[in-house]
């Protein structure tokens, strides 16, 4: 609450001209993304939900995007490139994805919604006003700054920035646009776009070279060059910069260290002090910020800094513990009354009365899918291309199982085996069985089959464990439990559970230690088939608990680092 008031308070004096762009389907619909190259398509999602939560921004300053019209497009991007945006297999190539992991229609609606965003957005800070100087826009999707006028690619369909520019020039905006590129990566399809516009200025700091780009002021730093090198040609960059009337940043998090893709090597502190300073240098020229890539798990931490750099001029660090999926699951689940979810009822079916099936005793069928649609669950589903939906209950060996079904294929697209079970001496969900199931996509090698899998995975994993937590809540259990039966199940938990026995928990790390040069596909089939070695013999693979507490424990570090030191793994 307190970090709500500092948030407003800060607000009120630093951020009373800033304005924030987002739409829900900034969500890319692409199951595979996140796994394939690491960016999360939730990314633009959790910046927001942090900012409200903080109090960094209040609903008045956000802005609805509209569809950019393919006529804005059509003003810098040719036809050729346009037409093919309607081909799954385009898409694919851009983000690089299986074609078969592409709903054409619901991406473009996510890529047209971001230039929409981008081309309002600079209207509203070009347009006359007496409060026009130094107003800053933050648009939560956008800066596609690899695409050219006839060539898609790099995770950029269409230039949202050159769009944004040829409308404004084409009602009639005179003045000099200046672009601050601060991706990772060059901004060729930019520096191509802008390449006959009459007034503008390209500055861009990046870690590669791709040849020379005649109307960029170009700096490229070494590898892991770290936030002092970068600060430092940050400010010479800045020294540059000549006058401007209206300015683009992109504000990229594929700068961070340990990016998939970047390779600068900037610390979340030092990604806020860039975007600090830039807003600095530019306190006189109205601008609109883009989010650009970002391709590790704290680039949503990145955005929000951005955020929060703009709106509140604050370099509070985000916390580590902070949990945006877990902080918004929560408080849609204040507002879910019990008898919403399920009660026992008495129906008369003609012989006597029966109770009706409930999931663990709590949940009717019609109260999960209540709470699947409120936790966004059932609207991703439908963007893949799935519903209308049915939820079924049903007791099984070992436990009940509660499956959502796709009515028109009839197949299951999220099936859940658990019980109420008590593990390490606290009453657990015990999770048997999990699938999330994709059966419109296809194995390929751009998404190879894992153990385990009959049809590829849905991308929502992380959903469904925030989900099954709130679960276990809502059932005044201490947590959840489940043994994960291939390495990747285990490896792609890591984040939040842990295996019950400390010993279990260093061979593990040690495993994860010893195969980081691997992809995870290579890791996990190495360890299926007997390739990776253990004290010179086979390791075979040790389905034991791993649980998530409620209330966190300790997790006996001491114990779990003895054992990861004492193992080494290698590849046979």
């Amino acid at each position: 609450m307190l970090r709500g008031v500092e948030g407003r308070v800060r607000r009120w004096l630093f951020g009373r001209d800033f304005s924030l762009w987002y739409a829900p389907e900034y969500r890319l619909p692409l199951s595979h993304l996140e796994a394939r190259t690491g960016f999360d398509p939730r990314r633009s999602a959790y910046a927001l939900w942090y900012l409200l939560d903080r109090g960094a921004v209040a609903l008045r300053d956000l802005r609805m995007p509209r569809k950019a019209e393919y006529s804005e497009l059509a003003r810098v991007h040719s036809p050729e490139l346009l037409d093919s945006l309607s081909r799954a297999e385009t898409a694919a190539r851009v983000w690089s994805v299986d074609p078969s992991d592409v709903p054409v229609d619901e991406v473009m609606t996510t890529v047209r919604l971001a230039c929409g965003a981008t081309i309002d957005a600079a209207r509203e800070m070009a347009a006359p006003s007496p409060r026009a100087v130094g107003r800053r826009a933050l648009n939560l999707l956008g800066g596609f700054h690899h695409a050219k006028p006839d060539v898609a690619g790099g995770f950029c369909p269409v230039n949202d920035l050159a769009v944004a520019i040829a409308a404004l020039r084409a009602e009639g905006f005179s003045g000099r646009v200046l672009v601050l590129d601060l991706d990772a990566h060059p901004p060729d399809g930019t520096a191509a776009c802008l390449e006959r516009d009459p007034s503008h200025w390209i500055g861009s700091i990046s870690g590669a070279d791709w040849g020379p780009m005649g109307n960029v002021d170009e700096t490229v730093l070494p590898e892991h060059a770290g936030d002092e090198p970068y600060l430092r040609a940050l400010e010479a960059l800045l020294a540059r910069m000549p006058p401007g009337d209206l300015a683009f940043v992109v504000a990229g998090g594929d700068v961070l260290f340990g990016d998939q893709l970047g390779n600068l090597g900037l610390s979340l502190a030092g990604c806020r002090e860039r975007d600090l300073r830039v807003a600095d240098a530019l306190s006189r020229v109205p601008s609109v910020w883009l989010p650009a890539g970002g391709y590790g798990r704290d680039g949503w931490r990145a955005l929000a800094g951005t955020g929060l750099a703009l709106a509140t001029r604050s370099r509070a660090p985000i916390p580590a513990r902070y949990d945006p999926l877990r902080a918004r699951f929560s408080a849609i689940a204040r507002s879910i009354l019990p008898a919403d979810l399920g009660e026992e009822i008495d129906e008369d079916v003609g012989l006597g009365s029966t109770r009706r099936k409930l999931f663990l005793e709590f949940y009717s069928a019609e109260g999960l899918e209540h709470a699947l649609h409120r936790y966004g669950v059932l609207t991703e589903l439908g963007r893949l291309g799935y519903g209308p939906f049915q939820v079924e209950i049903q007791r099984e060996g070992v436990g009940q199982s509660a499956r959502v079904i796709d009515l028109p294929s009839g197949q299951a697209l999220i099936e859940l085996v658990a019980e109420k079970r008590r593990i390490g001496g606290a009453e657990m969900l015990y999770v048997h069985w999990l699938a999330l199931r994709h059966p419109r996509a296809r194995f390929s090698q751009e998404r190879p089959q894992l153990p385990g899998q009959d049809v590829p995975g849905l991308g929502m994993a992380k959903e469904i464990s925030a989900l099954l937590l709130r679960m276990a809540m809502r059932l005044g259990l201490e947590g959840i439990a489940l043994r994960p039966a291939a390495y990747h199940l285990a490896y792609n938990g890591r984040q939040l559970l842990r295996f019950l026995d400390p010993a279990r928990q260093g061979r593990f790390e040690a495993l994860v230690r010893d195969l980081a040069g691997l992809s995870l596909t290579d890791a996990t089939r190495a360890v299926s088939q007997g390739r990776v070695l253990l004290e010179g013999a086979p390791y075979r693979w040790e389905p034991d608990e791993m649980v998530q507490w409620i209330n966190p424990r300790p997790d006996e570090r001491e114990a779990i680092e003895k054992e990861k030191q004492r193992v080494r793994f290698r590849i046979s």
